[in-house]
């Protein structure tokens, strides 16, 4: 993973996590930080080396908080206990995921205590909706431990230990949610390198929750094999889905949310012909672009998960109003701030 100077912005750690003062060391409890993410374009693509877009959402977040044992527990080891209507049931993947992250920060970080840990994890990001609600766990487990041990953790690494976590919840994972969740602003990610975007203009995303968990692992397997039947369908999907991001890219910079609306929802027709949408999210769509939406699609793997529109701040009421009418669950408002930065 390579991260370009000044060019991947990324909240300043917390005190804690970038100090090494003996006080840290002695520190009781660990504290982490991490939030959702969004992808605007570029999924799937991503992981045959298309680049994606993705917009950090601050509104939700995960926190974790770390400790020694004080019940002994199995040397080496770490339990976890998981919190909040989203986090109460968390599948074996994860967990499996999030104690090889355990291991791994020991052993990267030069953690010689081998007290049993316990870790609390609190979330409000839904599992399964394509929001980046594992990434996000793993990045805050990071900085608990860290913050915990008194240890600075150089970005590089956390990323490679989130990552740990991820390939086992996901099978390969691109790295777009690793480094998303820990940014401030909109990225641009390809082939390892992320990058702040240009952002010429104000606008709105309405994000809405299907309530239907979606599977990444298993949409990923899914699309393969579409590939893999039909000839050619890989380096056509690829090839546009490059074209469709790449222009957003150049629309967004220019400040014209009317096209980068355009653009999201031909990516979405993408992913349905992929056979990654649902009834629910074909209907949620349509709604949304019926209300006055600039554009609508799948976020994140499909079958199932969220929805994505794009819309003026007029206009949002509505539109949000239509996508619960159409079956969300729930919505959230993530507003695009002009930022003018180099991509």
């Amino acid at each position: 993973m390579e991260f370009r100077q000044g060019e991947l912005s990324t909240p300043p750690p917390p005190a804690s996590v970038a100090g090494t003062a003996e006080s840290r060391r002695t520190r009781s409890v660990g504290s982490g930080r991490a939030h959702a993410k969004s992808i605007l374009l570029g999924e799937h693509a991503v992981v045959y080396g298309a680049p994606a877009l993705a917009l950090p959402v601050p509104q939700l977040s995960i926190t974790a908080s770390a400790g020694f044992s004080t019940r002994g527990g199995e040397p080496g080891g770490v339990s976890f206990t998981m919190t909040g209507s989203a986090w109460k049931q968390v599948g074996t993947e994860a967990s499996e995921g999030l104690c090889r992250l355990a291991a791994d920060f020991r052993t990267s970080m030069g953690v010689d205590d081998e007290r049993h840990l316990d870790v609390i994890i609190d979330g409000s990001i839904p599992l399964g909706r394509g929001l980046g609600s594992s990434a996000a766990c793993a990045r805050a487990v990071v900085l608990a431990l860290a913050d915990l041990c008194g240890v600075e953790v150089p970005e590089r690494t956390a990323f490679e230990l989130v990552q740990t976590a991820e390939n086992v919840m996901h099978g390969k994972a691109s790295g777009v949610d690793a480094v998303t969740v820990g940014a401030s602003d909109p990225l641009l990610f390809q082939a390892g390198e992320a990058r702040t975007l240009r952002v010429g203009c104000d606008a709105l995303f309405v994000i809405a929750d299907s309530g239907a968990v979606g599977s990444t692992k298993e949409a990923v397997e899914r699309l393969r094999e579409r590939f893999r039947l039909h000839a050619g369908t890989q380096e056509k999907f690829v090839q546009r889905a490059s074209e469709l991001t790449r222009e957003a890219v150049n629309t967004l910079a220019a400040g014209r949310p009317e096209e980068l609306g355009s653009l999201l929802t031909e990516y979405h027709g993408l992913l349905r012909e992929a056979g990654l949408s649902t009834d629910r999210i074909e209907a949620m769509v349509s709604a949304a672009l019926a209300a006055g939406s600039l554009g609508a699609k799948i976020t994140g793997g499909g079958l199932g998960g969220c929805v994505l529109a794009l819309t003026q701040p007029e206009r949002a009421r509505e539109v949000t109003w239509r996508l619960h009418e159409a079956g969300a669950v729930q919505t959230w408002i993530v507003p695009l701030r002009r930022l003018v930065t180099h991509v």
